[in-house]
């Protein structure tokens, strides 16, 4: 008993040994404890672990050849927990300095550390840590991108860097490039990815040549979690309240028991004894339509509820075995499940010739899965990282009001359920060749990606304007024909993903300083394949009994049973289309010193880009879109180092932007809630950027920093949406503008507040952040086309962003306290043309709360969320008086061609607290 009680009570050191010059890591070096000798050596990774430590304080020495000795004091090791130790080596520029050893203290060597590694990044980059992560309320990827500087977030989704929307940003998982997740947009959706599986994010807001080109605001790099410091299980359990949905009523379309683990099986269509295509529906006879009708989901019903607690659920596993020959093999594993009930009781809609208000429900449940596995040794490292999530959205919106066009009173149904995927498995390697320590990497992935619509269902009831003050008149549902508002749609989209690539780097000396040379080469191959089909069942002949039917019964089974109804279609050939591409490309690059302190990292980039796309044009001819375009991408990085914390860098490069499959199909979707067609260009072009930036940095200490930025970018033939509005029903599509820019400066400070008062612990354990942004930008509208203004900003450009953050620790780091403060400038969210306005959304100030507690000897956890504490409203608005502001109407203007201020949309989301409880097993 009492061996195993003192085998129990060990400990170990653990972290990663760098260059100070470079940030390379350096593989082989010799880690021992002092006086003792145990020792051991840094992996491929620059990794090392001293295991079996008992409890108590060490010195650790570390010798390289070539650098001089480092002696770390008062490493503190505890029962069961790991002391992580990051240390900075030192170049030994003689034999005589080389004897001298270098003494720090642990706390002193992770300071110097967290200097080389932001110092010596390559690119002007931001970006956020999972220890940021656990101090925010953000449950997604998508929340947790709004923190970063220049960085916004739409629909808690889609990021926007710099002003630019989410088409001009590229998305990488673990080192493999993200597909669109849209059917109708390029853009990556962040939510898919849970945030407490995130290791870190950075966002590279310039190029090097190993970076993939498509980018101009930024390149988002999501890590997961890795080889773990120490084994853990960890369990988190956590509920949520909202002020205006939570135990309020909510109503919702028919539920299933697989929609609370986000997978719908029973609102497919129909596979066997259904009409495959519009031919054949056309062709039934009434007893075929009848029975065709029949093997429809049934799913018209409208349930009423109390809105349910939101949910927020994780196991966590963590496995770490370090095996006698050298070898460390490391697992995480993790299961997430998240489910929510929301509601946005009074969504107003006031322009053009439409007054009305949507009442929105939507049921939400999120499932992820992550499993990475790592096994390092020496020279080699080997990593299997995969994960998994999947989103069902369930949004049943009841809208009433007033269509002046069609002078009718309106009641309108739609019952719309998006389902969303994400598969993504890839290997690494990572290896350390001859003596000359030449590194070489690779990397294969697969990714598929799913986004469907089961039955999205839409029904209106109208009545005259003129009967609305006569009871006796009722309102008659539109069931006497189909159309782009009134149908079944069932759409599929899958894509899949192929990714490969390699990397060799070798060390060089350059007029006696380090380079290094970096090649690399790989591809990407994507296919796409995605169909819809809008159908519907028409009632033979004009009834108003069965016209004033309420919508749980307007399709009942009598009716169906006595043949009231047909089943129609109006898909037609442009609904579907598949398409492929394959991006391969090469690279060289060099990352030399042309003087003592400068530093240039310069290359090229060259990508081959072919594309196919196959489906119809409207007159029924076949559509076959191809591109096949080869780039170069040259870029520049300079970097001055003026102190040892503080940099001047300086960039140019080029990049592009691609236009995405579904900005070339021709598929028309109807999107009921913003009023308009979404539709392809086949014709659109490739985007050419020109960028060029320039930063000043300091870090004054641990986790402290303060830059300044500059960026300028030119776009030849930028990718627009533009506004067809000449008809009643808007259609939304995309066009080349022949050219924009986009142009601002950024600004980031994190401190502590110790400087206030000297040795006030409560001060310097409390760190104020701000990051904000100042962009202008400027695209001009086609000529002659009869647009209501000339110019604008690019669409998601806002003028300004501001993210501001309080945090404090108290307690040796149980307690921490966060207040954190976001606001984006109006932007551009929808295009106007000829007779509507740009679509702006007004700025709102977000505020958050996070109260963390450490409890149980360290291993519970109670955490406190509370978020968009203001609960400002959300307004987007055309601005026709034009004086850059929402100017609510106050009386009927003199001249009616005056058009003033109008709402396109406006609504409040409800404050969101939640309180979670983890242990750590």
């Amino acid at each position: 008993m009492l061996v195993t009680v003192a085998f129990a009570q060990t400990g170990k050191i653990t972290g990663k040994v760098t260059d100070k010059k470079t940030g390379e890591t350096l593989i082989g070096l010799s880690v021992k404890l002092d006086g003792s000798a145990k020792g051991a050596s840094t992996d491929v990774s620059g990794n090392y672990a001293l295991t079996g430590l008992a409890p108590g304080k060490y010195t650790i020495v570390f010798s390289y050849i070539g650098y001089q000795p480092k002696r770390i004091t008062d490493v503190d090791v505890q029962n069961g927990k790991p002391a992580i130790v990051n240390v900075v080596m030192e170049d030994a520029p003689s034999q005589r300095l080389a004897e001298v050893v270098i003494t720090a203290t642990a706390r002193q060597e992770s300071v110097n550390s967290l200097y080389a590694a932001q110092k010596n990044r390559a690119v002007i980059s931001d970006g956020i840590s999972s220890d940021q992560i656990t101090r925010s309320p953000d449950k997604s990827t998508g929340e947790v991108l709004k923190r970063v500087s220049g960085t916004t977030i739409q629909d808690n989704k889609f990021v926007i860097v710099r002003g630019l929307g989410d088409r001009y940003n590229n998305a990488r998982l673990d080192n493999a490039s993200l597909p669109s997740t849209e059917a109708n947009r390029k853009a990556f959706s962040f939510d898919i990815v849970p945030s407490n599986l995130v290791d870190n994010i950075v966002i590279s807001k310039t190029a090097t040549p190993d970076l993939p080109g498509d980018f101009a605001g930024g390149s988002v790099q999501i890590i997961t979690r890795d080889i773990p410091a120490q084994n853990f299980f960890t369990v988190s359990l956590g509920a949520g309240y909202n002020s205006q949905s939570t135990f309020k009523d909510f109503y919702y379309g028919p539920r299933y028991l697989s929609d609370y683990f986000a997978f719908n099986t029973e609102r497919q269509l129909p596979t066997t004894g259904f009409p495959k295509n519009t031919s054949q529906t056309l062709s039934l006879t009434q007893e075929q339509s009848t029975a065709a009708i029949k093997k429809l989901p049934g799913v018209w019903n409208i349930g009423n509820s109390l809105a349910a607690p939101s949910q927020n659920h994780q196991l966590s596993l963590g496995r770490v075995k370090d095996f006698n020959n050298g070898g460390r093999f490391g697992v995480i594993a993790s299961l997430t499940y998240r489910n929510s009930q929301t509601t946005v009781p009074d969504a107003e809609r006031t322009y053009l010739f439409y007054d009305y208000d949507d009442r929105v429900n939507q049921f939400s449940t999120a499932i992820g899965a992550l499993a990475n596995l790592s096994y390092t040794k020496g020279k080699n490292k080997f990593s299997f990282k995969n994960l998994y999530n999947r989103i069902l959205e369930d949004r049943f919106t009841y809208r009433v009001g007033s269509d002046f066009t069609r002078s009718s009173d309106l009641q309108y149904y739609a019952f719309d359920m998006l389902q969303k995927g994400l598969l993504k498995t890839s290997v690494e390697g990572e290896h350390t060749l001859g003596a000359n320590k030449n590194r070489f990497t690779w990397n294969l992935a697969y990714s598929n990606v799913i986004n469907n619509q089961p039955d999205q269902r839409k029904i209106g009831y109208q009545r005259t304007i003129t009967d609305r003050d006569n009871p006796e008149v009722p309102y008659l549902a539109s069931v006497l024909s189909i159309n782009k508002e009134n149908n079944r749609l069932f759409s599929d989209l899958k894509e899949n993903i192929y990714n490969g690539g390699l990397n060799y780097q070798v060390p060089l000396k350059i007029s006696s300083q380090p380079a290094t040379l970096k090649l690399g080469a790989g591809t990407q191959y994507r296919t796409r394949d995605f169909a819809a089909r809008l159908l519907g069942s028409v009632l033979n002949g004009f009834d108003e009994d069965v016209q004033t039917r309420p919508i749980n019964t307007l399709y009942g089974k009598d009716l169906v049973n006595a043949n009231y109804y047909r089943l129609d279609e109006i898909t037609s050939l442009t609904d579907s289309y598949d398409a492929n591409s394959l991006t391969s490309f090469g690279y060289a690059m060099l990352d030399n010193k042309l003087a003592n302190k400068l530093r240039v990292v310069w290359g090229l980039r060259a990508e081959n880009f072919n594309l196919k796309l196959n489906s119809f044009r409207t007159s029924g001819e076949p559509l076959n879109v191809e591109r096949n375009d080869l780039d170069l991408l040259p870029s520049a990085n300079f970097t001055y180092a003026l102190t040892p914390k503080s940099n001047l860098r300086a960039s140019y490069y080029r990049t592009l932007a691609r236009p995405e499959f579904t900005e070339l199909a021709p598929f028309a979707y109807y999107d009921y809630e913003v009023l308009a067609v979404r539709q392809g260009n086949e014709n659109l072009k490739s985007t050419n950027i020109d960028n060029a930036d320039l930063r000043y940095e300091l870090y004054p200490g641990t986790g402290q920093v303060f830059s300044v930025s500059a960026f300028y970018k030119h776009f030849n033939n930028a990718i627009e949406p533009s506004i067809d509005d000449v008809n009643s029903t808007p259609t939304i599509s995309y066009y080349n503008t022949k050219q924009a820019v986009n142009y601002g400066a950024e600004l980031e400070f994190r401190h502590t507040l110790g400087f206030l008062k000297d040795n006030s612990e409560s001060l310097n354990n409390t760190t104020i952040y701000v990051n904000g942004a100042y962009i202008k930008s400027k695209v001009n509208n086609p000529a002659n086309a009869g647009y209501l203004r000339d110019n604008r900003p690019m669409v998601g450009q806002s003028p300004y962003t501001i993210n501001a953050g309080l945090q404090y620790n108290a307690f040796q780091n149980a307690l921490n306290l966060s207040v954190l403060y976001n606001r984006i400038g109006k932007r551009i969210t929808s295009v106007g043309g000829q007779r509507l306005e740009n679509v702006w959304e007004n700025p709102r100030n977000v505020l958050d709360f996070q109260a963390n507690y450490r409890v149980i000897k360290g291993k519970g956890q109670i955490k406190l969320n509370v978020s968009d504490i203001l609960n400002n409203q959300s307004l987007f608005y055309f601005d026709y008086d034009g004086n850059g502001k929402y100017t609510p109407l106050q009386s009927a203007p003199a001249d009616p061609n005056i058009r003033q201020d109008e709402v396109f949309s406006r609504f409040k989301r409800g404050v969101d607290a939640s309180l979670s409880f983890s242990y750590n097993f």
